[in-house]
């Protein structure tokens, strides 16, 4: 199939080549055109192996309901095409709705690898790169992502738009007098499937695997991650589950497939069936790990509770179902697996965005729970349906009841969970300045450590400076304080200073000959004030005023 495409896509531009074209024009192909050729190849691909498989069954065995004659072998290649995107069909007395999930790998593989060549042939990795360079600011990188969705389901559009277009006619081509294909389930379930197909490509295209969860902001890809993970436990206990029910219950199997003696051809067409319907029983063990079950038909039922069957279809698989009656005790303790799924999920949401308000994070758990349940519903729908009329109107698990225990049990299980984690998380934390203020005290500090004094020269600044006002001596005015004239006399007519070239020696009170001064009343002692001013209150102002 790639190979075809590549033809397609080098053909039109070998042509293009050969014209006159100006440097800077392209020959890109637009998206559109591209997903168009796309939708068209994987239609032609996927109806070209089915009408093989079908041909060779039918020259095989030719009494065999595969059609008459070779438009009977394409109708019915076409009748399997719509199964393999889950559209119903509608027969007399009821409908079938019970399809193989199985069968939907081959236009999922087809669709994917279509979705890989549309995005090359567009050039959207070129267009759209999936990395900024580091430091990039948040609303460029915001903007850059809200870009890369826009462009993912653009690309999604192109495929599944034309797809469905053309399920429309094959659904007309495919009917005949026994099954009428439903035409708008039809057009819905092809639209649906490339569209993820398509989108998924294309992101694979624009960037590696682990950029698709980076085109999400960070709280939904933790509860998208959560969600993931809770499934995915879910499915592997429901897959575990259904081969130890085949395992136990072999020979019931192999007595089945005696009574059918399908024969050699028909042996192998019977057990393609059965591997494609083995997605459908994983999740009817996961319905039955959740608690409600599943029915084989209107008014039976098996959960962990108790098994109640009538007459069930002679199908081989089914006869790995368990004995009508009650469950032994110890089976119940297979409903312990959904809440184990939500502890898990619950720790990977609180790890992916753990939050600072306690009371947040198990309420994203119980988010993720409410999505899983969600997600389980659609997966039981899409499992069970009718198998004609009557009695097996009704096959699978009820999607609703699915959906009710999954989002109760994963969602209490993944808020306690979350919210234990995202207490350790904080707990553990070392306490830190916040981001923008770290950066604006390291560049505050970078700036400061660039100023240097010039050298041999002291910066001005008054003795009161804050750095300064603990180290300096405050000069103190005191009583005792001797009279500046009277030591300039004394100094001026000391004998025998002036000749020995010294200055005068200051004169001591027991020197002199008047008796000592009285301490000046006029000079006011500020030492406790460390020289500054003092404020004088006259408490009697306000009798004057």
């Amino acid at each position: 199939m790639t190979g075809l495409l590549d033809q397609l896509r080098t053909a039109p531009r070998a042509v293009l080549s050969r014209l006159p074209l100006g440097d800077e024009e392209e020959t890109r192909r637009p998206l559109p055109v591209s997903g168009m050729l796309a939708a068209v190849a994987t239609l032609g691909v996927g109806l070209a192996v089915l009408t093989t498989l079908t041909l060779v069954g039918w020259i095989a065995a030719p009494r065999t309901p595969l059609g008459e004659g070779l438009a009977g072998v394409f109708r019915t290649a076409c009748q399997l095409w719509l199964a393999a995107h889950h559209a119903g069909f509608a027969i007399p007395g009821g409908r079938v709705g019970l399809l193989p999930l199985g069968l939907m790998v081959l236009p999922g593989t087809l669709l994917y690898r279509a979705g890989l060549w549309m995005a090359r042939d567009a050039d959207l990795r070129v267009r759209m790169p999936a990395r900024l360079p580091k430091g990039t600011p948040r609303d460029v990188e915001n903007a850059r992502r809200r870009a890369q969705l826009v462009l993912v389901a653009q690309a999604g559009i192109s495929l599944a738009a034309p797809y469905a277009l053309l399920a429309g006619v094959i659904a007309l081509v495919a009917r005949n007098e026994v099954t009428q294909p439903f035409i708008g389930e039809a057009l819905a379930s092809h639209l649906v499937l490339a569209f993820v197909a398509g989108s998924v490509a294309t992101v694979r295209t624009i960037g590696p695997w682990r950029s698709m969860l980076r085109l999400l902001p960070e709280r939904p890809r933790s509860v998208v991650v959560g969600t993931a993970a809770a499934l995915s436990l879910l499915l592997v206990a429901g897959a575990v589950l259904v081969v130890v029910a085949v395992v136990l219950n072999f020979g019931e199997i192999q007595e089945l497939s005696g009574m059918l003696s399908p024969g050699l051809v028909g042996g192998l067409l019977l057990l393609l069936v059965e591997c494609l319907y083995l997605c459908n029983a994983v999740i009817w063990g996961m319905a039955y790990i959740s608690g409600p079950g599943f029915a084989v038909g209107t008014g039976t039922l098996v959960a962990p509770t108790g098994v109640k069957l009538s007459a069930v279809p002679t199908l081989p698989l089914l006869g790995a179902l368990p004995s009508p009656g009650p469950s032994p005790t110890w089976v119940m303790a297979v409903i312990a697996v959904p809440f184990a799924a939500g502890a898990v999920a619950g720790v990977l949401v609180a790890r992916i965005a753990p939050t600072p308000t306690i009371e947040a994070a198990p309420l994203w758990g119980f988010v993720c729970g409410l999505c899983s349940g969600a997600a389980a519903g659609v997966l039981a729908a899409l499992s069970g349906g009718p198998l004609g009329g009557a009695r097996l109107s009704a096959v699978g698990p009820s999607p609703w009841e699915v959906a009710l225990s999954v989002a109760l049990e994963v969602g209490v299980a993944a808020g306690i969970s979350a919210g234990i984690a995202n207490w350790w998380l904080i707990s553990r934390r070392p306490a830190a300045a916040p981001e923008p203020v770290k950066k604006a005290g390291a560049a505050i500090a970078k700036a400061a450590g660039r100023v240097r004094p010039p050298k041999g020269r002291v910066l001005p600044g008054h003795w009161l400076d804050a750095t300064e006002a603990d180290t300096q001596p405050i000069p103190v005015v005191r009583d005792d304080w001797t009279d500046e004239h009277a030591a300039a006399a004394a100094e001026t007519f000391e004998p025998g200073a002036a000749a020995a070239g010294r200055a005068p020696a200051p004169a001591r009170p027991e020197d002199r000959s008047e008796p000592p001064r009285a301490p000046r009343r006029d000079i006011v002692d500020e030492t406790d004030d460390r020289g500054g001013h003092v404020i004088y209150v006259d408490p009697y102002a306000w009798d004057r005023d």
